[in-house]
């Protein structure tokens, strides 16, 4: 379950030859972000055929919000991959990403999303219980993969109950870069999401509506929306929300782990859960960074960019930025600004957000109050994490001492 400790990062090969699917990606990002934030905040690396690195706050902001300029239409990719799946909204550009977006956003405002979280608490719950008495658990296997895939399948998608787990592990597996069968289960979820809106249809508009009966009916342009568009904002509802937030609630723990100070006073005050989140999506944010394609000349802080040029935006960089975060590496609980950008930034922020934090307040409050004495169970130099645009943990072995019993 652990891998051997790798090297910290070398300055040189950060600096010119940072990859953000490497080793300095994974054990040592923050401090390989670092390096780079602080010495040359736009760099260049060779790698992946070669791309930008924008780190700082402000530059990140201002690469997000200019679409014109740095486009997501044109590829989000590094290098740049035709096979990706059509992504909606998030690889259009506006205006036509607007109508995409403002279909999906009213089922993920904070009032449409609080009614789930009596349902979301339930399964939270009942994952615990399943290892509760155990006094040990790998935490992303037992909890914070399944969590939110059975939250999204369940009470998002009205998933017949029957279809509930077995969708939510062959979701699991297809965000998994490590799972050999990954490509299998990505064609088997596509495969479920056309059974999922044939059935639908078939049904007709249910008296409640929700997501599904929103993008089933929409037009697009003033035409009735297609079955591949149908197809992409389902897929990227799924998929945007799933990986994302396991890789939050497990370097939560570890971070938990390593200072024990945070869940005993989240244990002992529960209604600084959300602001505690807020402070562990800025610290330990899984989306840590996106692509862009730059789509004609420019420049940013003075450094000149082609057309066609790859930009890797850094989210997890300007999370930590000193210019924008008083103690930036520090866990403080009581911060009065926070501009986190765990969720992105400008019209291809997060759709999900509201749904992701309701999540989050929901598993941080059940493993603070549900398992005290929290250790990890290897070193935490052999934690291994996906590199890539979704940063998690592979696993996060744990021992504790349950601290009560669910009867919610």
């Amino acid at each position: 379950m652990s891998a051997q400790p790798v090297a910290g990062p070398d300055p040189d090969r950060v600096l010119h030859h940072f990859d953000y699917r490497g080793p300095e990606a994974g054990a040592h990002l923050h401090e390989s972000l670092a390096l780079l934030r602080d010495r040359c905040p736009v760099a260049h690396s060779d790698q992946h055929g070669g791309y930008w690195i924008v780190t700082r706050h402000a530059d990140v902001v201002a690469v997000a919000q200019d679409w014109e300029a740095f486009s997501s239409q044109l590829g989000v990719s590094i290098p740049a991959n035709p096979n990706v799946a059509l992504a909606i909204p998030e690889h259009i550009d506006p205006p036509l990403h607007r109508e995409y977006k403002r279909l999906v956003n009213r089922w993920f405002t904070p009032a449409a999303v609080a009614p789930l979280a009596e349902g979301a608490q339930r399964i939270a719950s009942e994952l615990v219980d399943g290892f509760a008495g155990a006094g040990e658990a790998d935490v992303m296997a037992d909890f914070a993969v399944p969590f939110p895939g059975l939250v999204f399948f369940e009470l998002v998608l009205g998933a017949p109950a029957d279809e509930v787990a077995h969708v939510t592990q062959t979701a699991a597996g297809a965000t998994d870069p490590g799972n050999p069968a990954s490509r299998d289960c990505y064609v088997e979820l596509n495969g479920w999401i056309r059974q999922l809106t044939d059935r639908r249809r078939a049904e007709g508009r249910r008296e409640v509506r929700d997501v599904v009966d929103a993008v089933l009916a929409a037009e697009i342009e003033g035409r009735p929306i297609r079955d591949d568009e149908v197809q992409g904002l389902i897929l990227l509802l799924i998929l945007g929300g799933l990986d994302t937030t396991a890789g939050v609630i497990g370097q939560s723990v570890l971070r938990f782990c390593a200072q024990p100070e945070i869940p005993a006073q989240l244990r002992e005050q529960p209604d600084l859960v959300p602001a505690a989140v807020e402070e562990l999506l800025r610290l330990d944010t899984s989306f840590p960074g996106i692509g862009r394609t730059v789509r004609h000349d420019t420049e940013l802080t003075g450094q000149p960019m082609a057309a066609g040029d790859k930009v890797y935006v850094s989210w997890a960089a300007a999370n930590r930025d000193p210019a924008e975060f008083d103690e930036p590496e520090e866990f403080r609980i009581d911060r009065a600004s926070n501009r986190h950008l765990a969720f992105g930034a400008g019209p291809h922020r997060c759709a999900g957000s509201n749904l992701a934090r309701l999540n989050l307040r929901v598993a941080i409050g059940e493993i603070v109050s549900r398992l005290a004495d929290l250790r990890l169970a290897v070193p935490a130099d052999r934690i291994e994490y996906h590199a890539a645009f979704n940063r998690r943990p592979l696993h996060v072995p744990i021992t504790f001492t349950a601290a009560a019993s669910s009867d919610r």
